[in-house]
């Protein structure tokens, strides 16, 4: 793929709610929100995990230390604007101070649908990435909150690098 070729994923986010959010709210309208929005959450959580996986294996580390690094991605484009409060080879600790994936998904009038789209990935990539690492927020700025909240521990050992070679790789 070439340079121009490449979607920061802010942008792929948008693309996917422009897509995602109607067929969602027709879901929502023939079978009921919470039935819905439970099938959408298991299937954005199994996308989330495997690219945290992927992600992994793209870096060759799942270590908590190499997950920081990585944060660059997700500042792309100005996505995210990240204060970092504590980073160390188990804990990182960080706010978002401004998300604009919130504001993509209120300007697409899917303010009500962003955590399910946006927020909850944000558990399941880490666990994809490192079971071993645990996230804990207390709230989200698509949520109202100030801030998001970002605390991540290490709760075990990292894997051996041994299966991350195995892990499956698609991209």
């Amino acid at each position: 793929m070439s340079e121009q070729d490449h979607l920061s994923l802010i942008r792929r986010r948008e693309v996917e709610a422009e897509i995602v959010g109607p067929l969602l709210r027709g879901f929502i309208d023939r079978f009921g929100r919470d039935e819905t929005l439970e099938v959408a959450r298991e299937v954005i959580a199994g996308l989330a995990r495997s690219a945290g996986a992927n992600l992994a294996g793209r870096l060759g580390d799942a270590s908590l230390e190499t997950f920081a690094q990585s944060l660059d991605l997700w500042k792309e484009d100005g996505a995210l604007e990240i204060e970092v409060l504590e980073q160390s080879a188990d804990r990182l600790d960080f706010n978002v101070t401004r998300c604009r994936y919130a504001e993509t998904y209120r300007a697409l009038g899917l303010a009500d649908l962003g955590a399910t789209l946006s927020c909850l990935r944000d558990y399941a990539l880490i666990q994809g990435f490192n079971p071993n690492v645990e996230l804990t927020r207390t709230g989200t700025l698509m949520e109202g909150s100030p801030y998001c909240d970002f605390r991540f521990r290490n709760v075990g050992t990292t894997p051996r690098k041994d299966l991350l070679e195995n892990s499956d790789n698609p991209d």
